[in-house]
């Protein structure tokens, strides 16, 4: 739950997780559909599903026995190198380096390394050297000192270096590279994508929803019929969509944007432009929904913002 997310963020998940799975035997026989209901709004939608797996791996496969080897713990699905080194160095006092953000930052200053640290083999060259500096008998400490002087004290942005208990010693700061260290070269590429909603309503107030099936965002997820679009669209190509293709077998009685629900909503790699459309037709809707009974699906928080909303005004 910690990957991207802040722990303040992530505490009343983490609480009502093991509230609703107290054993890894619970969480492994829930419904897919109820574990992503309880992470709806922590985002990276891809951690709850593979937390479900390896969960299903550990009661199934495993007995219930948690693995406790870096090497096994690499197995689990969605744990990579730097979960292990931290499980396996926090619980297990296995003496395997952590590298995140902070030991880069950290390492890359105080010796005065320029490796672009977007490079496979520079993170190879990070862990090798944390693994020669970390004492013997004592790596949690080493990993969590380390991580958290980079947090709080050698910070990404004009660290106070007068007060920094390796001064006289960083290299960085004798030659006056703190501000450019460490090195990462690649710059993540936005892509902007123009997502469409289609609220459609019928005579009896029910509304059509879709499940997200295809790999990417939001994956098994629920949203309304979607039209994606190269840019921001008007109010007559939308209606022409509409009237000829998704609803082209109702009787559409008015279209209408809520313009005060459009937003912007920004993901690590996408910026999603979206904007919602009312749609009333004089029919009823094959397999139309109660609006109150989406809440119990889980859906991306910005179209459950608006489907609390809309609630709210009805």
């Amino acid at each position: 739950m910690l990957q991207q997310t802040r722990v303040a963020q992530g505490m009343p998940y983490f609480f009502s997780f093991t509230k609703e799975f107290p054993t890894v035997f619970d969480l492994a026989n829930a419904d897919e559909e109820k574990v992503l209901k309880l992470w709806q709004g922590l985002g990276y939608y891809s951690r709850a599903r593979n937390l479900h797996k390896t969960a299903q791996y550990i009661a199934n496969d495993l007995n219930g026995v948690f693995p406790a080897t870096y090497n096994d713990l690499l197995k689990l699905k969605g744990v990579g190198e730097y979960t292990a080194a931290a499980i396996a160095s926090f619980s297990y006092n296995e003496a395997v380096p952590v590298v995140d953000g902070n030991v880069f930052r950290v390492l890359s200053r105080y010796f005065d390394i320029e490796s672009d640290i977007t490079l496979p083999a520079t993170k190879k060259e990070f862990t090798a050297l944390a693994k020669e500096l970390m004492p013997d008998g004592n790596p949690a400490i080493f990993n969590q000192a380390i991580m958290e002087f980079g947090a709080i004290q050698c910070v990404p942005k004009s660290p106070d270096c007068n007060i920094c208990v390796f001064n006289n010693s960083c290299l960085a700061l004798q030659k006056k590279k703190v501000d450019v260290l460490p090195v990462k070269s690649k710059k993540l590429k936005v892509t902007n994508r123009f997502f469409n909603y289609l609220i459609v309503e019928d005579i009896e107030g029910k509304t059509l929803i879709q499940k997200r099936t295809a790999k990417g965002i939001w994956h098994n997820l629920y949203e309304f019929p979607l039209v994606e679009t190269q840019e921001i669209i008007s109010f007559d190509f939308i209606s022409k969509v509409v009237q000829q293709g998704i609803l082209s077998s109702y009787t559409i009685t008015a279209i209408e944007e809520c313009s005060q629900a459009t937003v912007i909503h920004k993901l690590s790699h996408q910026h999603l432009h979206i904007q919602f459309w009312k749609i009333k037709v004089n029919n009823v809707l094959v397999n139309g929904l109660n609006f109150s009974d989406l809440k119990s699906l889980p859906f991306p928080i910005v179209i459950y913002n608006f489907i609390e909303k809309e609630e709210i005004n009805r």
